[in-house]
């Protein structure tokens, strides 16, 4: 499965495009651009499944600095101050990882 089965090549590659300067990432604008916003709880568990690269059951620090790459080849790695915010806004248990269900929580209060 491709990110583009669930959501529009348009739409990843202007969400992609918006951040495409150093340290402008902004997770909240992010999901809504790239129309994760409108995406029932399944597809974002999909969506959440292809950012998980290692199949651990959860995003790792390092897994968030390329979210960008996940959606398309031609994203930016992250800074680590935005992989760090990143993670801060996701992480809600302190584990340092997200799991699918805080990434479901964090793209539903975005």
């Amino acid at each position: 499965m491709a990110m583009t089965d669930l959501l529009k090549a348009d739409d990843i590659k202007k969400a992609v495009g918006a951040f495409a300067a150093p340290d402008s990432f902004n997770h909240k604008k992010f999901f809504e651009m790239v129309g994760l916003k409108k995406k029932s709880k399944e597809e974002l568990q999909k969506v959440f499944h292809m950012l998980d690269k290692d199949r651990s059951g959860f995003i790792e620090e390092d897994e968030l600095k390329f979210v960008l790459k996940g959606f398309t080849p031609d994203g930016r790695d992250l800074s680590d101050k935005e992989t760090k915010a990143f993670l801060a806004a996701g992480d809600k248990d302190g584990d340092g990882k997200i799991g699918v269900d805080e990434f479901t929580t964090m793209v539903a209060e975005s």
